[in-house]
């Protein structure tokens, strides 16, 4: 089902939804959904339920660039490719983990401003610096922290399934990044186009998330992870920088 306030959103930097059935309740701002407090019985099951529909719109993702560029380079189409086969497994993974702990597809609203904000690019190399080099490098981090929470609960079943997705995120994050690095190479033009798409989806981001949905990260970043992933040192400690003084702000707010 779609919700009528996605009419509202900037057409600059928000493209089509893509298409759900009567099932999904669409939101368009994380305050939106059913944000449940650290601690409730339910938190960890609605986080299921909404990984879900972002690996779908992972899967999504992949599936439209391979329509949309078919003259790319044959061998990032190929990890395109590989990449929509893995989101599609995640899908699987989460479903089966979301129903197996008592959920039900479609019992919660999801967002699906990932899609519409990386479909509405109208370059692979801007696709892939936002998608990849930046939505799916915060998933390493995120991933990061959620295995080491679930071990300390003694969740072995977590533990596996994210450490099965990180695996895949950080393939994803590699190609990526050699790929970016190879246009700006060719065509330094090719910097500024990924610097506006780069600003663009910052701000898409903030939107939807907005202050309350940012203050409640609790995440740094995991170093290893991004420079298994192709960044180099200098972009790790920006980020790690960054994400430090995120997390105090966070927590003095």
């Amino acid at each position: 089902m779609r919700d009528r306030a996605e009419q509202t959103m900037d057409a600059e930097t928000f493209g089509e939804p893509p298409a759900r059935d009567e099932r999904f309740c669409v939101k368009d701002r994380w305050s939106e959904c059913v944000n449940f407090p650290k601690g409730h019985a339910l938190k960890e099951v609605e986080f299921f339920h909404r990984q879900l529909n972002e690996e779908m719109n992972g899967m999504e993702n992949a599936a439209r660039s391979l329509a949309d560029f078919p003259d790319a380079d044959w061998n990032v189409r190929m990890c395109i490719a590989r990449q929509c086969s893995d989101e599609a497994r995640h899908v699987l993974m989460f479903q089966r983990i979301f129903e197996s702990r008592g959920g039900t597809i479609g019992e919660y609203p999801v967002l699906n401003f990932q899609y519409r904000i990386i479909a509405n690019l109208q370059n692979l190399v801007d696709r892939l610096a936002v998608q990849n080099r930046s939505f799916e490098a915060g998933g390493i981090d995120a991933v990061s922290f959620g295995i080491d929470e679930a071990r300390k609960k003694g969740d072995l079943e977590v533990v596996e399934l994210f450490e099965m997705q990180q695996a895949d995120e950080i393939t994803h994050v590699r190609f990526a990044n050699e790929y970016v690095r190879d246009c700006i190479h060719r065509d330094p033009r090719s910097a500024l186009r990924v610097a506006r798409a780069l600003t663009l989806a910052s701000k898409a981001f903030m939107q939807v998330m907005g202050s309350e949905g940012m203050s409640n990260v609790e995440y740094l970043v995991d170093e290893g992870g991004r420079l298994e992933a192709g960044f180099d040192p200098q972009e790790v400690r920006v980020a790690a920088s960054q994400a430090t003084t995120r997390r105090a702000l966070n927590r003095t707010s």
